[in-house]
């Protein structure tokens, strides 16, 4: 094989053992950090027909918007700041702005572990331009031609009407005024929440959607034979890259049984492997906050309240590409995939694995 081949992109992968129902588990907090996703995939062996309290889960997800043309001083409005971001549930994403390429700006709205914050991922000549205290992109070559603004709208010296909050509204609304399509969504919230949302998008151009729901049912595919115990990686089938492997080509739908005489390249499902009858594969594409993602996560637990064929399912969690953070307000860098996403197995004793896996330009995941 040429020796080109051979090099593959670093990437991280991070993976962690424990029991929903220990008070230790941290898998609550990982899930609230991963604050922009835009598709989940579950995959449930041994199921033909998807379960009703599952299906009702995923129709109740919040809608998105997509707002046209909206400025960023928008976000730091005091009615705004005060009604939804401050209150937690609410997160903004530029859209189709490209984090090598282009100015990307997210929204963090405050949640039980982290405050609020708004972080604008800037090329340098919109960053001297504005003139707002940042900090080098971590991904920067010898030249530093990216800059990460952050501001934490929690902080007392962001106060409205202060000088500091004056200043960076002056800059975002009149030095430079900013303009960008965004994503929003938000999860329970109330009245007065919903009222100043709704008088915003009644001054732009946006569009509602909900998340897209597809599910089809698989038929006679290998399948690996997991034990809660095996994640160590003392077997094939339980070490953590071939695992995932076999799962993404079950969701692209890549055939797991090439012959080794048929291609140059072939693959097949680690061992030890089992054959499944039927596999229900469910997918769910949109702007999907951590909220959501955490009730589904909390219904797949009470799939083995009752008994089942098959001792573990798997929910996968994609973020976007372009997102300039992965966990948290951890940068996120794309270089050649942008890859950011975790992984539960849960089992039927209420053991899981997690996965959290990144890309070669991004931090350790938490």
């Amino acid at each position: 094989m040429s020796p080109e081949l051979e090099k593959f992109p670093r990437n991280v992968l991070v993976c962690e053992k424990s029991n929903f129902l220990n008070e230790k588990s941290r898998h609550d907090i990982h899930v609230s950090k991963h604050n922009f996703n835009y598709k989940i995939s579950v995959l449930i062996p041994e199921c033909r027909i998807l379960p009703a309290n599952i299906s009702s889960v995923i129709n109740s997800f919040s809608p998105y918007y997509l707002v046209r043309n909206l400025p960023v001083y928008e976000l730091l409005e005091e009615t705004f700041l005060e009604s939804l971001v401050k209150k937690g549930n609410f997160y903004a994403l530029s859209y189709s702005t490209k984090i090598d390429e282009d100015n990307s700006i997210a929204l963090l709205s405050s949640v039980l572990f982290f405050p609020g914050q708004l972080i604008l991922s800037l090329d340098k000549d919109t960053y001297e331009q504005l003139g707002l205290e940042g900090r080098p992109s971590q991904y920067n070559h010898k030249k530093a031609m990216r800059f990460v603004v952050t501001l934490d709208l929690t902080d007392k010296s962001l106060t409205p009407g202060t000088k500091r909050y004056q200043r960076v509204l002056s800059s975002i609304k009149d030095r430079l005024p900013l303009r960008y399509d965004f994503l929003f969504t938000k999860c329970n919230t109330g009245a007065d929440e919903d009222k100043t949302l709704c008088k915003l998008l009644s001054q732009y151009s946006y569009e509602e959607h909900k998340p897209a729901f597809t599910h089809h049912t698989l038929k006679n595919i290998p399948c690996p034979t997991l034990h809660p115990s095996d994640i160590q990686g003392k077997t094939l089938s339980c070490d953590p890259h071939h695992f995932l492997e076999w799962l993404g080509a079950v969701n692209l739908d890549i055939s797991c049984e090439n012959a080794a005489d048929s291609f140059l390249s072939t693959y097949v499902c680690p061992e030890p492997k089992s054959s499944v009858s039927q596999a229900l594969l469910c997918t769910v594409t949109g702007f999907i906050s951590p909220e959501n993602v955490f009730v589904l996560l909390q219904e797949l637990r009470q799939y083995f309240d009752e008994p089942k064929f098959t001792p573990w399912i798997s929910l996968t969690v994609h973020g976007f590409m372009d997102s300039p953070v992965s966990w948290g307000a951890t940068e996120h860098g794309f270089l050649k995939g942008g890859e950011n996403f975790y992984n539960f197995v849960c089992f039927k004793n209420q053991d899981y694995w997690l996965h959290m896996a990144v890309g070669a330009q991004d931090g350790c995941p938490p």
